[in-house]
């Protein structure tokens, strides 16, 4: 039993990083990515092929510290970004979506057929988990550790990026792009630097995936499991919060992994539909917090500005002097 919560927790966490990366681009910049699931991949592919040992099967063998895989994925998750961003983020939100969809299969189709880069179809095997060996036994455990470090320190960025002027004008962005483009601001390099960080956070979260499961194939970033539960998640626990993003991830997977108990239940003849009966339960879960909190779990809740709360401040003070005093 402590071993499926920590492996929950673990699984809870990597999605929470996966998650905050969206909203740094949805929930802050109104900016429609459906192709989470390919930063996602490269991400983790890029790790796997720095971090694994000697092979002859796929470009890698290199052997590096895991921290290095770390950011090698992070920087090949963002270069990919940002050459998709000066192509695609001139785009309205609409189109912006049918481009990522284009990009994420075709980078689907390079992780399937490219085997001299990633092995194809029979995916990366024998990466390596941090930790092993430190304490015996417990590697998983110290995993969980490094996992919540990981999220915390993103959230904390995320934060603090939230309350920041750059966080303000991707909201105004978000809101008005016209009236921010009349005050000054290039919208376009705005949108493309929350591009390529929320990128770089999604490809964090695949290094995390790949050195948890050890084994990584193209299968493992189908769109149900890589883009479409992210937005859920995301959508559920509130757009534009990130407590809301943490939420969401812990609800969803909570109810996705419940329901793999359940559909292990049914009868042999109703075997084949588990998954698309999951993903039904899923989508209807989502129906139901929209209907009944439209705006998620956990609302965004922007932060009054500390200038006009001192000045609203200084003018009460000024009304209650007496002015015979």
């Amino acid at each position: 039993m402590l071993s499926y919560g920590i492996f929950f927790l673990i699984l809870v966490g990597i999605y929470g990083v996966l998650v905050l990366g969206l909203n740094l681009q949805w929930g802050y910049a109104g900016m429609f990515n459906i192709g989470v699931g390919a930063f996602f991949a490269v991400g983790a592919y890029a790790s796997a092929i720095v971090t694994t040992p000697l092979t002859s099967d796929h470009l890698g063998g290199f052997g590096l510290p895991f921290w290095v895989g770390f950011l090698t994925a992070l920087a090949a998750a963002g270069s990919i970004a940002f050459l998709i961003g000066l192509i695609t983020l001139k785009l309205r939100s609409d189109y912006l979506a049918i481009a990522t969809i284009g990009i994420a299969e075709i980078i689907s189709q390079i992780l399937k057929n490219e085997g001299w880069l990633t092995n194809g179809v029979r995916g990366i095997t024998r990466i390596p988990r941090p930790f092993r060996g430190w304490i015996p036994g417990q590697d998983t455990l110290l995993y969980l550790g490094l996992v919540l470090l990981i999220l915390l320190v993103v959230y904390w960025g995320s934060e603090r990026a939230y309350r920041s002027p750059w966080g303000r004008v991707l909201r105004a962005i978000r809101e008005d792009e016209p009236a921010t483009l009349a005050a000054g601001k290039s919208v376009l390099k705005f949108r493309l630097q929350a591009f390529v960080l929320g990128s770089m956070v999604m490809g964090l979260a695949g290094a995390l995936y790949a050195h948890f499961v050890n084994f990584i194939s193209p299968e493992a970033f189908q769109p149900e499991f890589a883009t479409f539960i992210v937005w859920v998640m995301l959508i559920a626990g509130g757009s534009g919060n990130n407590r809301g993003s943490l939420l969401g991830a812990l609800v969803i997977w909570g109810v996705w992994s419940g329901s793999e108990l359940l559909t292990n239940r049914l009868p042999a003849q109703w075997t084949t539909r588990a998954g698309p009966l999951r993903i039904l339960l899923i989508g209807i879960l989502l129906q139901v917090i929209l209907l009944t909190r439209s705006q998620g779990l956990l609302p965004e809740r922007p932060p009054k500005p500390i200038l006009s709360a001192s000045m609203g401040q200084r003018q009460d003070l000024s009304h209650n002097q007496d002015p015979a005093g």
